[in-house]
């Protein structure tokens, strides 16, 4: 189903029911669209589901959500100016309903994959009429009375009543209803009664007279009815072929090479057509009395168009044949089907040459086989009183000029009267325009998968920037707007790392100033790349220390052991580097802290606390090549296997002595 259906639904529950149904609903049907879109194509399902689930939540009986949706939906579509066919459709009720099918058809060239049921109106009396349902989907029919009650309302001020009267196959549908024993699909049929005043209607049908000019009209020769309709033809009360254009006794001929070409009249139309609109209509003469004003489509049957075919119907041998019979449209198929047989001929060979796959790359469809496609034929079926027989005035359903060709026929076979030629060309014409426009359309589509990569690039610089100055989860609650980026952590292990002689701060030589910056980025990149997130975080680099911290901001109870490990780890790397003259020392201690960003220009995600200043201490009465730790965390890491020696006590500002520890390595594995 189209989402235009579901929009409605979605739209009216909300109103009457509220949000927090709608919401409820969807969570029953595991709905995941927030929104539907007009012209996407949705299970069918889902409409009997949401009904189920309404029906739960306020305790109405299904049949009345199902029959509630179909009145919203008439409400609905009046905002998309539909409401304006409908009252155009005619005078009266009856006048609608007889022209559903014909509106659904109409509706095609804006939903061409919709999937219409199927309605005639089989009686009418002055209190209603009868119409019969026929549809491919199932738990629908209750919906159409909603439809059928709002507009007898809305549209014809008509208080109107509906109920069944017979029908088959008519179950709830969707994961509500029964499980289907069948794998083929069901038909739906239902017939219905619908009760309103029609009165009106019935007196304009009876009192209508003809005018006297009428009367004086001599009798209907049918053969003028075929030399404007040339694929029209005549049935009897049996509905077989007494009579036909010949244009479609020549397209017949065509599509069925290996047929007597004089066997077309006097077949039951059902042995050559099949009737694809309306749908599952039983085809008998006083079936098509009724619908007068039905569009109806009809699709000539092919057998064939073989090379073997072809051949049996130039040499035919048929009993009573005689090949003088042939008239002139005849002989001019068999001859078309000689030449159209040596083009197909040619492009099987073409084909096999170069290997096609079955398969279309460009629609992912499977190609069709090469051959004539099958016509079809769209128009009504007036019974003519004179002759006491049904004609079908009808015309070739062509969209384009390849479609055309595929069929077997040309311009000049179409009724130049009609709009068949018109429609063909208007469609060839609409479809180089759509192609025209499709292509500006990949083009402004490749350039916005540019712009769109662009944009994913700098975005992704941006936060690897970002990131680099502040953590991610801070960086991200301040986009969310939370102002409170101050944060306290019980315990977290601050280290401090020193590059050493890398600067004669009295030197005034630019060459040895270049060269400090160019080993000192060497070095502090090595120490980035042993930053693994979001067990340890770099804080910042100041001067010629670089600090980080484990702990904080993603709480870490192992924060001293991975510390301690990256401790060791930039000290073994730093080493490999074989820098000349070059050293580190590395400080640790744990503690309570302070954390937040600072700052607004260049904001940054910075550390306070004791804590921090005696890791700072710990790095800066420390020795070349050692990692220096207090007391608390040589503590916490010896007791899970990490080897330390003692220092003993050193002179610390603004601590007096304290205990400090050398870390040696870590735990044995």
């Amino acid at each position: 189903m189209y989402g235009m259906l579901y929009e409605s639904v979605q739209h009216y529950i909300q109103e009457e029911y509220g949000m927090e149904t709608w919401k409820k609903i969807c969570q029953i049907v595991d709905c995941k669209h927030n929104t539907f879109k007009t012209h996407q194509i949705y299970p069918d399902k889902l409409m009997p589901d949401i009904a189920a689930a309404l029906s739960a939540c306020t305790g109405e009986s299904f049949d009345f959500c199902m029959n509630f949706f179909g009145r919203c939906f008439v409400r609905f579509f009046s905002n998309f100016g539909y409401d304006k066919m409908i009252r155009s459709t005619g005078r009266y009720f009856c006048d609608f309903l007889q022209s559903i099918d014909n509106i659904h058809l109409q509706m095609r060239f804006t939903y061409p994959k919709m999937k219409s049921p199927s309605m005639q109106l089989t009686n009418m009396d002055d209190n209603g009429a009868v119409i019969l349902y026929r549809s491919g989907r199932t738990g629908m029919s209750k919906y159409l009375i909603g439809q059928m009650t709002e507009v007898a309302k809305e549209f014809y001020g008509l208080e109107m009543t509906a109920y069944v009267i017979e029908s088959q196959n008519d179950i709830c549908g969707g994961t509500a209803g029964p499980i289907k024993l069948t794998e083929g699909p069901l038909t739906v049929i239902v017939k219905y009664r619908l009760d309103f005043d029609n009165r009106d209607y019935m007196a304009k049908r009876v009192n209508i007279v003809a005018h006297p000019t009428q009367l004086k009209m001599p009798p209907v020769d049918l053969n003028v009815f075929l030399e404007l309709f040339p694929f029209t033809f005549v049935l009897n009360h049996d509905m077989k072929i007494t009579l036909a254009g010949e244009k479609i006794i020549e397209t017949w001929i065509l599509h069925n090479p290996g047929v007597n070409p004089k066997s077309f009249i006097g077949t039951h139309v059902m042995d050559v057509f099949k009737c694809r609109r309306p749908k599952d209509t039983k085809i008998d003469w006083n079936t098509i009395l009724q619908m007068r004003t039905v569009l109806f489509e009809m699709e000539l049957i092919r057998t064939g168009h073989n090379r073997d075919a072809y051949d049996a119907a130039l040499n035919m041998d048929y009993e009573n044949f005689d090949e003088m019979s042939l008239n002139e449209a005849q002989t001019m198929a068999l001859a078309k089907a000689d030449e159209f047989e040596k083009e197909q001929e040619k492009e099987q060979e073409e084909a096999a040459a170069t290997k096609r796959d079955e398969i279309d790359p460009a629609t992912g469809q499977r190609r069709p086989s090469v051959g004539l496609r099958s016509i079809l034929l769209k128009g009504q079926m007036f019974y003519i009183k004179d002759v006491d027989s049904l004609i079908f005035l009808c015309s070739p359903l062509i969209e384009n000029l390849d479609e055309l060709h595929s069929i077997g026929l040309y311009l000049n076979d179409l009724n130049p009267h009609g709009l068949s030629r018109e429609l063909v060309m208007a469609g060839w014409q609409h479809c180089s325009k759509l192609e025209m426009m499709f292509e500006k359309e990949e083009q402004r589509s490749d350039e916005l998968e540019k712009s769109l990569e662009l944009a994913d690039s700098w975005k992704r610089q941006g936060d690897e920037l970002l990131y680099s100055m502040i953590p991610r989860p801070i960086a991200e609650r301040m986009r969310m707007g939370q102002e409170h980026v101050c944060q306290s952590f019980e315990e977290v292990s601050v280290i401090f790392i020193e590059v050493m002689n890398i600067y004669d701060s009295g030197s005034t030589n630019v060459q040895e100033a270049m060269q400090a910056v160019n080993t000192l980025n060497k070095v502090f990149s090595a120490l980035d790349e042993e930053i693994i997130s979001p067990f340890v975080y770099k804080v910042e680099t100041v001067g010629m220390v670089y600090m980080a911290v484990s702990g904080a901001p993603d709480i870490n109870p192992l924060h001293a052991q991975h510390a301690c490990d990256l401790a060791l780890r930039v000290v073994k790397k730093v080493k490999s580097h074989n820098l000349p003259d070059v050293a580190i020392r590395v400080g640790i201690n744990s503690g309570p802290v302070v954390a937040g960003v600072v700052g607004l220009k260049v904001p940054r995600y910075c550390l306070f606390g004791d804590t921090v200043n005696t890791a700072s201490r710990m790095e800066s009465s420390c020795d070349p090549w050692k990692i220096q730790l207090s007391n608390y965390t040589a503590m916490k890491v010896r007791d899970v296997g990490y080897k330390v020696e003692a220092r003993g006590f050193v002179k610390v500002k603004g601590k007096g002595d304290m205990e400090t520890y050398w870390l040696l390595e870590g735990p044995e594995e």
